[in-house]
């Protein structure tokens, strides 16, 4: 009689013990493999062309609107030229500066000319006048 009460209880504890269920069948494989052609990406809409904006200051008139072979010509053989879709990016050095000329077509289909320009020091890189770095990279 003693063990009466912990048999009791350990039946009533074993029975709130869920039941192991049985796991869902895995679903059936289909018998037939169906390809499926690739299809091609949507078109990209056209935005439409969109002229650049240009760098209008003082000083810079020699540059801006200029083609790659006049800038060439104004300051020697650049030292990068980068391209990237319509645009691209003519780099000329020297000691004082760096002269970063950036040239975009102004209307579709065009010849990409001067646009914007940027210029810093060679030693730091920090910002200095556009149109001072121009005037000392021109070839004299």
């Amino acid at each position: 009689m003693r063990f009466l009460p912990a048999i009791v209880l350990t039946a009533l504890v074993a029975a709130c013990v869920p039941s192991p269920q049985q796991a869902p069948a895995p679903p059936e494989r289909p018998r037939e493999t169906v390809q499926i052609p690739p299809t091609a990406p949507p078109p990209r809409p056209r935005t439409g062309f969109r002229p650049p904006q240009i760098n209008d200051v003082p000083g810079l008139s020699a540059i801006v609107r200029q083609n790659a072979a006049t800038l060439r010509r104004r300051f020697g053989p650049p030292r990068l030229t980068v391209t990237e879709g319509d645009m691209r990016k003519l780099q000329f050095s020297g000691q004082a500066c760096v002269l970063d000329v950036y040239l975009y077509p102004l209307s579709q289909g065009a010849e990409p000319v001067a646009t914007w320009v940027e210029a810093r020091r060679a030693s730091d890189g920090a910002a200095v006048d556009r149109a001072a770095c121009a005037q000392a990279l021109a070839q004299r």
